[in-house]
């Protein structure tokens, strides 16, 4: 499996309308066991993202998906930048 973990920066003031759009994009994906947008308690602006692939070619075909493209060109005014990202080899556990 391959697990991503990032970090993702709202423009200020703007972390629950992004989130919004985020959570109404979300789409069956191929090869996704999961994918977690949180709020960060720590900053006002920050959303944590957690994804969960098969593998790494299954989440590089979905940013080509038409409706992940769709939400990222809609998202993408209200996205300041991204924090840290880490890369993981998920093994098991609920949910996945």
């Amino acid at each position: 499996m391959y697990g991503l973990i990032g970090k993702m920066l709202a423009q200020p003031g703007k972390r629950e309308e992004l989130l919004a759009i985020m959570l109404e994009g979300q789409v069956p994906m191929p090869g996704c066991r999961s994918y977690v947008i949180a709020r960060d308690p720590a900053g006002p602006d920050s959303l944590w993202i957690t994804e969960v692939w098969d593998d790494r070619e299954n989440h590089a075909a979905s940013l080509h998906l038409p409706a992940v493209q769709a939400t990222i060109a809609k998202a993408r005014p209200l996205i300041a930048g991204f924090g840290e990202r880490f890369e993981t080899e998920p093994l098991g556990g609920l949910g996945v």
